[in-house]
């Protein structure tokens, strides 16, 4: 990942998020995921195994765990009992992002600048509505994609403004699944450190200043 997440706050509203079912079900998940120092990423709710509703969501260092999946899972499972937005039987599937993620929010494509993406928008850019091509710079507004292949005619990069963005997701590549990797070891890894070693009290001492 490059350095350019620093200018986007990894907790920040999502650029494409739900409608109908699941854009009730993300405001009733959703607060309870920050409760937990998570962000969600995805809920979708899909006719697999009869009836799933899976959750994405991860950590704010991109981190997401098995134990992670499961402490949100018993924490969610309360507040959908209470305002029951589906009123079938389902299956809950809590999960990770995954390598080849969704692309939710600035932070996302800033972090992945240099990897591969396949853009829909809701609004034609550029003539089109579907977009492949590596993420070459981000900016406050929109990212600047170098196409796979330009179509003859086509410029070799398209401006592509966020609020256009209708559905965003990296593609697998090998040097992706690399970065990945090494990003999540090291994310892992530094998460242990603070665990191992938590920042030091305020409070006195405990001197008498009597």
């Amino acid at each position: 990942m490059t350095e350019t997440q620093t200018l986007f706050d990894p907790n920040e509203d999502r650029l494409i998020t739900e409608t109908g079912t699941d854009a009730r079900i993300a405001a009733i998940v959703e607060p309870v995921v920050r409760s937990l120092d998570m962000r969600l990423v995805r809920v979708r709710l899909s006719g697999q195994n009869g009836l799933t509703l899976q959750i994405m969501a991860e950590r704010l260092d991109g981190t997401m765990t098995v134990e992670d999946c499961e402490a949100l899972s018993r924490a969610v499972s309360p507040a959908l009992d209470v305002d029951d937005p589906i009123d079938k039987a389902y299956h809950l599937e809590v999960s990770s992002p995954g390598i080849d993620r969704p692309m939710v929010r600035r932070a996302d494509f800033a972090n992945w600048q240099g990897h591969v993406v396949k853009v829909e928008t809701s609004v034609l850019v550029d003539n089109r509505k579907r977009f492949r091509g590596k993420i070459a710079s981000v900016s406050e507004d929109g990212f600047l994609m170098e196409r796979d292949q330009a179509s003859y005619g086509d410029e070799p990069t398209v401006q592509i403004p966020f609020v256009a963005l209708a559905d965003a997701k990296l593609i697998l590549t090998d040097e992706l699944i690399r970065e990945a990797l090494q990003a999540d070891k090291a994310a892992k890894a530094a998460r242990a450190a603070n665990q191992n070693n938590p920042p030091e009290s305020d409070e006195d001492d405990g001197a008498d200043d009597n």
